[in-house]
């Protein structure tokens, strides 16, 4: 049997959702070890100039914690 824990994350990408969910996922794993899944909870567009200029996610991350 194992136990999780969650955490919540966010994270922003000047390229596109997928790009701030990966950005997020990579920053996570540098800190928390046994990263198993993530929820996005949110999507956010940030737009200047009639132009998205920023995309961002808050992110549910999973993580199993060792014996």
């Amino acid at each position: 049997m194992s136990v999780a824990r969650v955490t919540e994350i966010s994270a922003t990408s000047t390229k596109s959702f997928e790009d701030a969910v990966a950005t997020g996922i990579a920053r996570a794993t540098e800190t928390l070890r046994g990263v198993s899944g993530a929820w996005v909870k949110e999507h956010k567009v940030s737009v200047r100039d009639n132009k998205i200029t920023q995309w961002q996610v808050n992110m549910m991350v999973t993580f199993v914690l060792e014996d």
